[in-house]
């Protein structure tokens, strides 16, 4: 067997891979074209970090926690953002005259030769993995705050290119001068996408204004304010887009609707695009849907011991119909997703019904609403039953027909999801009454109500103990006795986080189960209210008390669960 590179041995040594896995790798390396090394990362047999620290530990090399360190902008300056971003290298330090890089390939000489020659200087490196160089590069250069020179318009707004402005109505769609596939416009355009991946935004907003064009990213749902791109530069960026999304870039007056398949880094994404005319042009918003971010376990929605157990044997159920609620950007649709995913057998078959399908799920028939053509909800769910399915996917409830045959096909003895948008559990069964179905059938086919939001989790890498004063302690409904056992924690704001002290999202959840008294209450139409007392006495936790619970436990904070539920009158 030939001999090991020593990279291998540690991590074989340190039981993190197998001598077989090592081999595979080496063989699909040698087809791919890709380096060993990369190639046991893409095969999930070692985590980036776990190879960097090996191969450090190989090359006599120091590794980096790019976390833990604070680079100055001083630094930063020494080496441009293009030969960073290209070369995937950041600085990090001045030693006698020779500059200390970051870099995540310690044997592309070709590259440490050419940062030579382009700084001018002598070279030392230290390793740190690729997709953290990527995020840390951005944080250094797009998101410096006092310096503007660093920001990462600023090339395109000191350019002399005069980017026409395209606004301005002269009669007819000829006289259009800009060259939207002009090199700037289009570094620009890939610049934004990136880094809104890069800092995992799940929108881009591009919206202009009388003097300037705003660009914001929405970040674990807390939308962010980037950078304000000169007002001429809208026409291009705009017409960029549209390109991009195969719109029709004539046509300024009317909403319109496209996607983009974009490659950032090894990630595949697609980005659903919306265009609005607003009085001051057009505006874009770009929902970016990342294929990983629906890629959740049960467990790891955030439900409690309790609700978790029941969950798991509601959708396990032969039949019935469960509801998902909760406004836009509730997560609904990841909830549904973890457990279509949970469901998905080579023994069952699932069939959704989506307007618009946003992610496109292995081993599930996916069906896309298009009005244009009458193919709506209720249409759907009609043919699909024809297909005898296991389990079915209604993306939303919005009228009396959808409800009814969605009623119908529980009771044929289908399993079926769906989502309404109502602000607690017991909401959606009054809703789903004053959508003009009979209470008897309400009554007799859902199982479940699950209600939902999403709250920021604090950072990991910066969270501290934090105790709240009495007055939000008292606000919040915290006896002392709760907080004697809490464990109250507040991030700082770190690199990890982009200062905010907070890195990704949880869900909170109100699970309302359909026990033989709320039956009753729904087969006799009562009030919500009502509805609700009995729900709380039979068990059910409500939203807000979710999320208490949760800053009580130290994942999130009193702010964020105010923020997006509200206390219930005892």
């Amino acid at each position: 067997m030939a001999k090991k590179s020593d990279f291998a041995e540690i991590l074989i040594r340190q039981g993190i891979i197998s001598a077989d896995q090592y081999a595979e790798a080496k063989r699909v390396a040698r087809t791919s074209g890709k380096k060993v090394h990369d190639q046991l990362i893409v095969l999930g047999y070692a985590t980036e970090v776990e190879v960097m620290k090996a191969m450090a530990k190989e090359h006599g090399l120091e590794y980096i926690d790019l976390n833990e360190v604070v680079i100055p902008p001083s630094i930063v300056e020494l080496v441009p953002e293009s030969v960073a971003r290209e070369n995937s290298v950041l600085p990090m330090a001045e030693e006698d005259g020779s500059l200390k890089v970051i870099v995540s390939d310690p044997s592309d000489l070709e590259a440490f030769d050419k940062l030579r020659f382009i700084l001018n200087r002598n070279i030392e490196i230290a390793l740190a993995p690729r997709s953290a160089i990527q995020e840390a590069i951005n944080r250094h250069y797009g998101q410096t705050e006092d310096q503007s020179a660093d920001s990462m318009l600023q090339e395109f707004t000191d350019t002399a290119i005069d980017f026409t402005e395209t606004e301005q109505e002269t009669g007819g769609g000829s006289d259009e001068v800009i060259d939207e596939t002009s090199a700037p416009i289009v570094r620009l355009t890939q610049l934004i996408i990136t880094e809104a991946v890069q800092l995992r935004a799940s929108d881009i907003h591009v919206e202009p204004f009388e003097d300037r064009v705003r660009i914001r990213y929405r970040i674990d749902g807390v939308l962010v304010e980037r950078d304000s791109p000169p007002r001429r530069l809208l026409g291009a960026l705009l017409s960029r887009l549209k390109i991009l999304a195969n719109i029709d870039i004539a046509e300024r007056r009317r909403p319109q609707d496209g996607r983009i398949k974009v490659t950032v880094g090894d990630k595949q994404l697609d980005l659903r695009v919306s265009i609005l005319p607003t009085n001051h042009g057009q505006s874009c918003v770009m929902r970016v849907l990342d294929k990983d971010s629906i890629r959740v376990g049960v467990r790891q929605l955030g439900l409690s011991e309790n609700d978790f157990r029941q969950f798991k044997n509601l959708i396990r159920r032969p039949n019935g119909i469960i509801l998902v609620t909760g406004p836009t950007g509730s997560g609904k649709t990841t909830t549904l997703y973890a457990a279509l995913n949970e469901l998905n057998k080579p023994d069952r078959k699932i069939i959704t019904a989506e307007d618009p399908v946003e992610y496109y799920l292995p081993g599930i028939n996916q069906v896309e609403v298009k009005h244009h053509i009458g193919l709506d909800f209720a249409k759907i769910i009609k043919a699909m039953l024809r297909q005898a399915p296991n389990v079915i996917l209604v993306g939303e409830m919005r009228d009396s027909e959808t409800a009814q045959m969605g009623i119908q096909a529980s009771l044929t003895g289908h399993l079926v999801f769906s989502t309404l948008h109502t602000n607690d559990a017991p909401s959606a069964i009054t809703r789903m009454t004053d959508m003009g179905v009979p209470g008897y059938l309400v009554a007799s086919s859902v199982v479940s109500v699950l209600a939902q939001r999403l709250v920021r989790v604090i950072c990991p890498k910066c969270k501290q103990p934090h105790q709240p004063s009495d007055a939000q302690l008292e606000a919040a409904g915290i006896t002392p006795e709760m907080a004697a056992t809490a464990k109250f924690m507040k991030g700082k704001g770190c690199g990890n986080c982009s200062k905010s002290g907070y890195r990704g999202r949880q869900g909170i959840f109100e699970m309302m189960m359909m026990t033989n008294k709320v039956r009753e209450l729904a087969f006799a139409g009562a009030p919500t209210q009502h509805l609700y007392r009995v729900a709380v006495a039979q068990g059910m936790v409500p939203l807000y008390h979710d999320g208490i619970r949760k800053v009580l436990a130290g994942t999130t904070t009193i702010e964020e669960v105010f923020r997006v539920s509200k206390r219930p009158e005892e």
